[in-house]
């Protein structure tokens, strides 16, 4: 059900990118347009991995090199029921930390040493578990290719700003240069947030402690406002990517608020809280106390 959904975005967007390309070009626009769209879900699809890794400079590690923190991750991964990703380490004092590949047998993690060393091995654990539910959940994939056709739709627009042609279409092409970005971000925006909250309670669920991700979530929040991040400074479409986004106003976010987010988790441990205790076996009034 989540690849359907997944093409048919992908074929929404690319649609929406050829219809951008049919009213500034015409038919020829519509046909570069299609290769193009064609072109970049190839391209990613194959190495957004290695893209996003190599924009942050991560640096691979494994149970020699890093074992408590790759042993972490190999646990969580062998409770999710899914193959141990790629594990990585950036060196940074900002704290945050992501998922990327195009689905969980080719797949990596990234914190950074700000991460590693702000929260307590629980918190951590917690937030690794959410990038794992990205990797189980194929959000990974799905965010960075159409983040990619997003940001190609905001190129045309512009490009169709200044080389628009003066005839009848002329208002046409005018609103299709902004609609059509504009869209294509509503569409980015619904779904990012709508995953975020499911890798949360996915994620929650794999580590067993949702209370420990919202601890995680709350110092984060605070701390990634004020230290800096070079990466997302000179790539804004990298702030999609964190488990917490930096420096994005609440309605252009691809996140919920952070605060919504902790109180679904809150609302989730109490209710597996209720749940454990129904399973547990009853006492019988006659059992004697020990």
């Amino acid at each position: 059900m989540n690849m359907l959904k997944t093409t048919m975005l992908l074929a929404a967007l690319t649609a929406l990118f050829m219809a951008l390309g049919y009213t500034l070009g015409g038919s020829g626009g519509a046909i570069v347009s299609l290769l193009v769209a064609a072109g970049m879900n190839l391209f990613t699809y194959w190495n957004a991995d290695k893209i996003v890794l190599k924009m942050h400079n991560a640096r691979e590690v494994d149970a020699s090199s890093e074992p408590n923190f790759y042993g972490m991750v190999a646990n969580l991964a062998r409770r999710a029921n899914m193959p141990v990703p790629r594990v990585y380490i950036i060196d940074s004092p900002h704290p945050n930390a992501f998922a990327t590949g195009r689905n969980p047998e080719n797949a990596a993690v990234a914190a950074t040493t700000g991460l590693l060393s702000m929260l307590g091995r629980e918190e951590v654990e917690g937030v690794m578990a959410h990038e794992l539910a990205h990797v189980k959940n194929r959000d990974t994939l799905i965010m960075t290719m159409v983040a990619t056709i997003a940001g190609a739709l905001s190129m045309l627009a512009n490009f169709g700003l200044f080389f628009r042609s003066n005839d009848r279409n002329g208002l046409a092409a005018l609103l299709a240069v902004f609609i059509a970005p504009f869209a294509a971000m509503i569409v980015q925006l619904a779904i990012s947030r709508t995953r975020e909250y499911g890798a949360d309670r996915t994620g929650a669920e794999i580590s067993g402690n949702p209370l420990a991700l919202a601890s995680a979530l709350s110092k984060i929040s605070r701390a990634a406002q004020t230290i800096p991040n070079p990466v997302s400074a000179r790539n804004p479409s990298a702030a999609q990517l964190y488990i917490v986004p930096t420096h994005v106003s609440e309605m252009f976010s691809t996140h919920p608020a952070t605060e919504n987010r902790i109180a679904e988790l809150q609302l989730l441990a109490e209710q597996m809280g209720a749940n454990q205790i129904a399973k547990a076996p009853r006492r019988s009034a006659l059992d004697p106390l020990g």
